[in-house]
């Protein structure tokens, strides 16, 4: 409210000079500019801090932001308020609905900060429409959770008898994580009656201790000497750490060494190496032979020491053992010790700088990225929120951001390492509907380092144009008689929107055609844009039509253009030719009469026919197609004229018969056949009488036909059932005798057919039987004819030699009393039974052959 006063007042003052208020006007400039900063960039930069212990519970309350930043928590809601951490652990989280922040997980603050005092981290809370970033500071306060640890459990010293009193003996150090009052505070010596125990500070508050020898030692008496060193902190509860010291008495060594310097200050640059020298130390001793050899080492060293430097213990150089990183490690302090042959040290201290370089490339975060954005953002809309980082220090750490400077966006810096990415232009997605933005942050160091990071920024699609078609106008062409809902045309549209805006929908505008609604001729499908016939279309009827189509996009509101087309119906050749004259009358003739004394080129009469069909569909043609005498008569091809081209005589015919066909001149073509009957006679009684006969003559030829083809049916079933009655009675038999062969009977039966005897009368009253029995032996063989009747069947006896018995069987197994084919009397029955003897004698040659290998067998 101040501000905003000041400002009207000098406003007013502008406008009314006074010396009152011209000692104010730079800073009501400076106060303008501020207002008119914040206005533009509209992100507020607040700042809050809070102390919390170490080890809190998750869930534990921090602290109200809502309330601390003036912010209720409908304004954190709406606002999307989250906090922004990068890669470092997520410590905290901010309860929206509450608006306060709690514990996410458990803090440690040796892990998080280790020596540094005080130990914070801090973060960002983003909060959108309108955008704004605050940074939050969280100190995290130590409490003694760590006690005092010796990197050792025992500590073994040498030391001379003849060490004199007051002589210095170092000892380990120990290590506390926590700092402040909780770190460690004091070291304690038990028992001590030979050594005093000296507590002594290091420039970075630590404390180390070290022996004082206040009795003289005695080998002869004590050897050995254990003693406790224990470490106490002062927290509260106090904590503490032990260590075993184990001396070993020894002779005649009472000089210890000397480092030729307390402090030892070193430099080191970042990422040396390996085996760089550091600093050489140097000791004397004023003791000769053994006891004045000097051994350089560590007197108490940190691990990440210990994997960084190493001294040569015979030359005291220090030099890089390992990877030197100044992100890490700025400063190292150590202490290294001299120690003689008698175990006589001395202490001294090393202070190791590290010089930085730009060994590190600056990392780019993206905090908020708004996308798609809308093509019709204003100019300074923001896009994103970058942060980048560079571990490096001074120069080396400051950092640009650039863009391309032919995209419409510009980079504008807002908190420390924070940037935001604005639009300076204003969009058209139909022009560049995406833009890959390449974010360059570079540093200042020599040689420089930087980091590139590509954005995809998509347009999202306003519907800001209509549907276009490629032409005015279109024509199509349908042929008539054509089948309803054929597809006629495709009508295409196209939208340069997207998605939604750029979906066209067809639509047919209400037109009359004839007096009828269009949609009673076509349809068009609204989603392809197809055009259908409703109905099936008649060239004779119409010709054409024409009607508009709209095309719609699919956009809010939408946007529609229109189309005029025209549909041209094509003539097909679906109407034949019709005769006109002669006409077809129902039962009687017609007939021309042509004189017998007509001329060569006699008009008998003319025939004429139409063809609704247009164009050469309705070209029509007349032939002659049969005549009864074709050497009298011609038809004109074009004219259907039927004209005689020769002179009449008295052979020719009295009834002629002419058939003339008509074709168009379509494909496929049509035609139509007319008959034209002309009588060459003088008078018309004789006309009369030959047309009479000429109809009897028909009608007669026409029931002989049918009687015909009645006969030859009758005649070829009989034949066809008699060829199948004969074919089932021959495998009937050849069954019979295929099962008498496989049956397992000694006796060998032969049935040999029954023949006719044709040399007496042609007839024959009895059926004789021939049995026939062949053996190797050809005097052994018989034959015999039987009676009517009875059967002769041979059986070989097994008990004689060479001889046969014959058996008389009076009926034959084969022979059944309803058998078909016993004897009759009638003329009929001899002639079946001749014709069946004749198959029988063919089928029974190969059983024979058979029945003749089996009796040689036997």
């Amino acid at each position: 409210v101040w501000i905003v006063d000041l400002t009207m007042r000098n406003q007013v003052s502008l406008r009314r000079p006074s010396a009152l208020w011209r000692p104010c006007f730079g800073l009501r400039l400076k106060l303008d500019l501020l207002i008119f900063f914040l206005y533009i960039v509209n992100i507020v930069d607040c700042q809050l801090r809070y102390s919390i212990p170490e080890e809190m519970k998750k869930g534990s309350h921090i602290g109200n932001v809502g309330q601390d930043l003036g912010l209720d928590l409908q304004r954190l809601r709406k606002g999307r308020a989250r906090i922004l951490t990068g890669e470092t652990p997520q410590y905290v989280e901010l309860k929206t609905d509450k608006g306060i922040l709690v514990v996410n997980e458990r803090i440690d603050r040796e892990q998080l900060c280790g020596d540094i005092t005080p130990c914070s981290f801090s973060f960002e809370i983003i909060l959108e429409t309108p955008m704004e970033l605050h940074r939050i500071i969280v100190e995290v306060l130590d409490v003694n959770d760590q006690s005092p640890v010796f990197p050792a459990k025992d500590i073994n010293l040498e030391i001379s008898e003849a060490a004199i009193l007051g002589s210095k003996f170092s000892l380990i150090n120990a290590e506390d994580s926590d700092v402040g009052i909780n770190t460690l505070q004091n070291y304690v010596l038990t028992p001590s009656d030979h050594f005093i125990l000296k507590q002594q500070t290091n420039t970075d508050g630590s404390r180390y201790a070290g022996m004082i020898l206040q009795k003289t030692l005695d080998r002869e008496q004590n050897e050995h000497m254990s003693l406790k060193l224990v470490a106490v902190d002062g927290g509260t509860p106090q904590r503490s750490g032990t260590v075993n010291i184990h001396i070993t008495v020894l002779d005649n060594n009472d000089n210890a060494p000397v480092f030729n310097q307390s402090v030892y200050t070193a430099t080191v640059i970042e990422n040396a190496s390996l085996g760089t020298r550091v600093v050489t130390l140097n000791a004397t001793d004023a003791d000769s032979v053994s006891n004045g050899i000097i051994t350089y080492g560590f007197a108490q060293v940190k691990e990440n020491i210990a994997n960084t430097f190493v001294i040569d213990e015979k030359t005291g150089v220090l030099s890089v053992s390992g990877n030197i990183d100044f992100e890490k490690d700025k400063k190292f302090e150590v202490r290294v010790e001299a120690r003689d042959q008698g175990g006589l040290t001395d202490t001294s201290k090393v202070i190791i700088e590290v010089f930085d370089i730009n060994d590190n490339a600056p990392v780019i975060n993206i905090m908020s990225f708004s996308n798609p954005v809308s093509e019709d953002s204003p100019q300074g809309t923001t896009i994103a929120i970058i942060n980048v980082k560079d571990s490096d220090s001074e120069r080396n750490g400051h950092l640009t951001c650039t863009i391309d400077a032919k995209l419409p966006f510009e980079i504008l810096s807002s908190l420390t390492d924070y940037f935001s990415l604005v639009s300076d232009s204003s969009f058209d997605r139909e022009i560049s509907p995406e833009y890959n933005i390449t974010i360059t942050a570079t540093d200042s160091g020599s040689p420089r380092q930087s980091s590139f990071l590509t954005l995809r920024l998509t347009l999202s699609d306003v519907n800001d144009n209509a549907p276009e078609f490629a032409q005015q106008s279109y024509d199509a062409i349908v042929a008539e008689n054509n089948s309803p809902g054929l597809s006629i045309f495709t009508l295409s549209a196209k939208d340069s929107d997207w998605n939604q805006n750029a979906r066209i929908s067809y639509f047919l505008e209400d037109t009359r055609v004839g007096g009828t609604s269009i949609s009673t001729y076509v349809s068009i499908n609204s989603e392809t844009g197809v055009l259908y016939s409703v109905r099936s279309f008649d060239y004779e009827q119409i010709k054409d039509f024409q009607f508009r189509v709209k095309a719609q996009d699919g956009g809010s509101p939408p946007l529609s253009s229109n189309v005029s087309v025209k549909i041209l119906i094509q003539d097909q050749n679906d109407n034949a030719p019709q005769v006109l004259y002669p006409v077809k009358t129902g039962g009687s003739l017609v007939a021309e009469m042509v004189p017998r004394s007509a001329d060569v080129g006699y008009l008998v009469t003319k025939v004429v026919a139409v063809d609704v069909d247009s164009g050469q569909n309705a070209w029509l043609s007349y032939k002659l197609q049969k005549a009864t005498d074709r050497a009298l008569f011609e038809v004109g091809l074009q004219n259907g004229e039927i004209r005689t081209i020769r002179q009449v005589t008295d052979k020719d015919a009295v009834k002629q018969r002419l058939t003339v066909i008509v074709e168009d001149n379509g494909q496929p073509s049509r035609s139509a056949t007319v008959i034209v009957n002309v009588a060459v006679a003088d008078s018309f009684p004789e006309v009369l009488s030959e047309f009479t006969d000429f109809t009897h003559d028909k009608e007669y030829n026409d029931n002989l036909t049918f009687y015909l083809v009645l006969a030859l049916a009758v005649v070829s079933f009989l034949f066809i059932t008699c060829l199948v009655v004969i074919i089932s009675v021959k495998i009937y038999r050849w069954r019979q005798s295929r099962i008498l062969y496989h049956s397992s009977l000694p006796v060998i039966p032969y049935y040999p057919p029954r023949y006719s005897d044709t040399l007496g009368t042609g007839t024959l009253q009895h059926v004789y039987n021939y049995e026939v029995c062949r053996t190797t032996d050809s005097r052994k063989s018989d034959c015999k004819v039987g009676n009517a009747g009875s059967q002769n069947v041979l059986i070989m006896d097994p008990s004689s030699t060479g001889t046969m018995q014959r058996m008389q069987i009076e009926k034959s197994i084969l022979d059944e009393p309803d058998s078909p084919l016993e004897v009759s009397s009638t003329r009929w029955g001899c002639t079946c039974m001749f014709l069946f003897s004749l198959l029988d004698l063919f089928s029974t040659v190969p059983l024979k052959m058979r029945a003749d290998s089996k009796l040689t067998e036997n």
